[in-house]
């Protein structure tokens, strides 16, 4: 069976490209960004360039210097623990093992938190994060929240790179235009992760989440300014997103067919891993073949051969990606109401998907990159 997939901007570069860009910039022989004395990665969280674009009016700092070859495209799933990764190891999902928000672990059968759930009797982030990070300890340095330091994902997406907190957006900035600016030769990781937060509690069309863009909008201006003459800038995001109101929810009761044979689900709302009990999984794929007008339904061999986890999967990683995927196309989102725990289905902005609106990303020039 051939998949009908959507076709990535032929122009735009993948999120894996982006680091060795950067870092070949600063040795002096990159293709898309001029030589440089240091850069600064500058990742928002949640900005999908569609987004950006609908909204510029909030965001006319940043919106001037979008155009249709100023982007580039996550990966799939295109949520931040898959993505982050792929971007700081210039790996694909298949090669790092990151396979999406939570994934089956094959030796305890158990669905883990892949942002979260790291630490003894959980995940070992040295070896479940099976690539070396860009960001090494002698030109690396990131800039983020403080209760991001020490984290298990910190350790397995940045190893032993420099670590700044600051809670401040405007004093994560002028951090890292400092360190840029003193250490020549550096390339500085800067994480804003407000606006994912703003979008998925309160939605894109929020109050809230539009003062959050006006206040990243900000921040870049800041920085473009701070930089200096010599440090190039680049803005990029992990994956977009979009709002799902609870009326388009999805939810998986007790006795639905399409939880028969399904073992164990994982992945997140827009994006379902649903592993099979043995010998079930062509069972579960007809059960939600239904499902097809409104979201991709592929089976793992399918979803490899289509290279949607990159053009090698490695059978340490393959275990852990579903049986069954189940990918929105429409605007809806899969929820388990078997759970007692019911509070993601509060959860407004969403992605994890193949639309473009989570997967295109811009990816802007600022600083010494500007043209």
């Amino acid at each position: 069976m051939t998949l009908s997939l959507p076709a990535d901007p032929s122009h735009a570069l993948r999120l894996t490209g982006v680091v060795p860009e950067l870092l070949s910039a600063i040795e002096g022989g990159a293709s898309r960004f001029r030589p440089v004395q240091s850069a600064i990665l500058f990742v928002v969280d949640g900005l999908g360039a569609h987004a950006l674009g609908a909204n510029a009016g909030y965001a006319r700092f940043l919106a001037s210097r979008l155009t249709k070859k100023s982007v580039a495209t996550t990966v799939f799933p295109s949520t931040t623990a898959a993505a982050l990764t792929s971007l700081l190891t210039g790996t694909d999902v298949g090669e790092h093992g990151i396979v999406g928000y939570r994934a089956r672990e094959p030796e305890t059968d158990r669905a883990l938190n892949q942002l979260t759930d790291w630490g003894p009797g959980l995940l070992d982030p040295l070896t479940w994060q099976r690539s070396a990070s860009l960001l090494t300890a002698d030109r690396g340095y990131v800039v983020s929240r403080p209760e991001y330091a020490g984290t298990g994902f910190t350790a397995a997406t940045m190893r032993d790179a420099g670590f700044h907190g600051e809670r401040d957006l405007d004093a994560r900035v002028d951090a890292a235009a400092h360190w840029a600016r003193s250490h020549p030769g550096s390339l500085v990781y800067l994480y804003a992760p407000e606006l994912d937060g703003a979008g998925h509690k309160h939605g894109m069309a929020s109050d809230t989440w539009l003062a959050t863009l006006e206040s990243i909008d900000a921040a870049a201006r800041r920085l473009h300014a701070a930089a200096g003459p010599d440090v190039g800038i680049a803005l990029t995001a992990d994956h977009g997103m979009i709002d799902v109101p609870r009326e388009r929810h999805v939810l998986l009761a007790e006795g639905d067919p399409r939880l028969d044979g399904v073992r164990t689900i994982a992945g997140e709302p827009r994006m379902l891993h649903l592993y099979a009990e043995p010998g079930m999984t062509d069972r579960v794929r007809s059960a939600w073949a239904a499902e097809e007008p409104r979201s991709w339904v592929m089976t793992r061999d399918e979803a490899i051969a289509a290279g949607l986890f990159g053009a090698r999967v490695s059978p340490e990683v393959r275990d852990r990606i579903g049986d069954v995927l189940v990918a929105a196309r429409a605007r809806i989102a899969y929820y388990d109401d078997r759970l007692a725990d019911s509070a993601g289905q509060k959860m407004v902005g969403q992605h994890g998907s193949l639309t473009a609106d989570e997967r295109t990303v811009p990816l802007l020039r600022l600083g010494a990159f500007a043209d």
